[in-house]
């Protein structure tokens, strides 16, 4: 799925033979930012360190309801996302991105997890991401599969379940080609 919408993007914007991995690399970076700003636990000099893991539907405003029928928006639930989940997947797409690009095989869906917090696994993340630009295609690929198992192992640690990391992958991906479609 990755694949074919990095196809779309490449030939709709006009990107063919040109290296993108710094751009992706870049990408990746901004993403991780993201996610741990809806993490939120690194946030010594804050009150409120909970995760950011819901917030309301636009539709119904969080009631479930509107004025003449429930929600089907967010099926009565009124909870619009999970925006912590989304910035995972974020991440996600340009690490597949990522190894789609450099033609890495798949790798397995292996979760490595930090025995030193959350904070320390993802400044650990985002050293992978850094040190992921130099080498050969060896080395590349060894970097990539600790980078991919790592980050699988974050989500871990974040709660998520593989099944809540596919479906908001499935979204997302749904979302990123009608943002191609529309001129994002």
């Amino acid at each position: 799925m990755q694949d074919a919408l990095d196809e779309k993007i490449v030939t709709e914007k006009g990107l063919e033979g040109r290296d993108l991995l710094p751009e992706k690399i870049l990408a990746l970076q901004v993403e991780l930012g993201e996610l741990a700003n809806e993490w939120r636990g690194f946030k010594f000099w804050s009150e409120n360190q909970k995760p950011n893991t819901f917030y309301p539907c636009l539709d119904c405003g969080g009631s479930g309801h509107n004025f003449i029928e429930n929600c089907k928006e967010c099926d009565e639930t009124g909870i619009g996302g999970n925006p912590m989940l989304e910035e995972f997947v974020d991440c996600l797409h340009f690490i597949l991105s990522i190894g789609n690009g450099l033609k890495i095989t798949p790798v397995s869906v292996m979760a490595v997890k930090g025995d030193h917090g959350l904070t320390s696994h993802i400044l650990d993340l985002f050293e992978m991401v850094c040190l992921f630009r130099g080498g050969t295609h060896e080395d590349k690929e060894w970097k990539y599969k600790k980078l991919f198992k790592n980050f699988i192992g974050l989500g871990d640690m974040l709660g998520f379940t593989w099944e809540q990391i596919e479906q908001a992958y499935y979204d997302k991906n749904k979302v990123n080609h009608e943002r191609q479609q529309n001129g994002y």
